[in-house]
């Protein structure tokens, strides 16, 4: 390091996540180090834990690091961008990945989300599901907002009503699918399906469904996104949207590169916007019935 601020350089790359945990930011990670590994750049990685408070401490430790360049997906907690702009004003490149506040001009990588959520949706249609239910986040944050979007859309395209009582909003954790699902059983007419923004929510309403001695999918369908590692583990295998997680980490980290490589003032937000994958295992499709 000290080497390479004798040369005006540090070559250090800050990347904040919100966890480590769970198979989708280690991905991206894994993404990031191979493309700027080869670019020559060290990564320091931070984790907010979901917590806005500690995103901004992570902001100045990374500047105090003397990085080129900072790669953030957003704390679930983090609802304004003020603490960026010390970023901006010293002219380090940003970019943005997976989460970010909706509405903003950034350089940002994202998923389409709302093809996610209507694959998903749309997918549960096909296999016969009429009465689906949704676990949505928060929704200032493109990532939830974008997949519920998805839902409405297939909803109506198939001409289904998008009713209110059967969306449930949370902060997408396991206990929180138990909740969800919870509440979705003690309605009158209970939904036959669920597209869930969130795996680990999903993996809380498996739970909840067995514990209630109720099949999946014969009686209740699931579907959630991320696919991470646990989905091909569990009785049944849950389905759920791919995000191509390496693949975001890297086109990250050469976005990054576009922007060092120009002046700060001549650089334009871009954004990339990679394409889902939608995985069907055994807890979406009917017996009898294929995609």
């Amino acid at each position: 390091m000290a080497a390479g601020l004798r040369k005006g350089r540090s070559n250090l790359l800050g990347v904040m996540v919100p966890h480590i945990d769970g198979h989708f930011f280690t991905m991206v990670v894994k993404g990031i180090e191979t493309v700027a590994s080869k670019a020559g750049f060290n990564v320091m990685i931070c984790q907010s834990n979901e917590d806005v408070a500690h995103e901004r401490k992570n902001i100045e430790t990374l500047l105090s690091a003397q990085v080129e360049g900072i790669l953030v997906s957003l704390a679930r907690t983090t609802r304004d961008f003020k603490h960026f702009e010390k970023v901006r004003k010293q002219e380090i490149p940003l970019v943005f990945f997976d989460r970010v506040l909706d509405g903003l001009d950034v350089s940002a990588v994202v998923i389409d989300d709302r093809e996610g959520g209507y694959q998903a949706t749309k997918h549960l249609i096909q296999q016969g599901y009429r009465r689906i239910a949704h676990f949505g986040g928060p929704q200032y944050l493109n990532i939830y907002k974008h997949r519920r979007q998805g839902y409405i859309d297939a909803l109506l395209e198939a001409g289904l009503p998008v009713e209110e009582e059967l969306v449930f909003y949370c902060d997408m954790t396991q206990e929180d699918g138990v909740r969800g699902m919870q509440q979705m059983l003690a309605l009158r007419q209970r939904p036959d399906a669920v597209f869930s923004s969130s795996d680990f929510s999903v993996v809380g309403a498996l739970q909840e469904l067995k514990r209630h001695h109720l099949r999946v999918p014969t009686d209740i369908a699931l579907v959630g996104f991320s696919n991470e590692t646990f989905t091909s583990l569990t009785e049944p295998m849950l389905t759920s949207v791919d995000q191509r997680c390496e693949q975001m980490g890297q086109s990250a980290v050469r976005l990054f590169l576009e922007m060092r490589d120009e002046t700060s003032s001549a650089f334009s937000p871009r954004r990339v916007v990679l394409q889902p994958d939608l995985l069907i295992r055994e807890s979406s499709q009917r017996p009898g019935r294929r995609q």
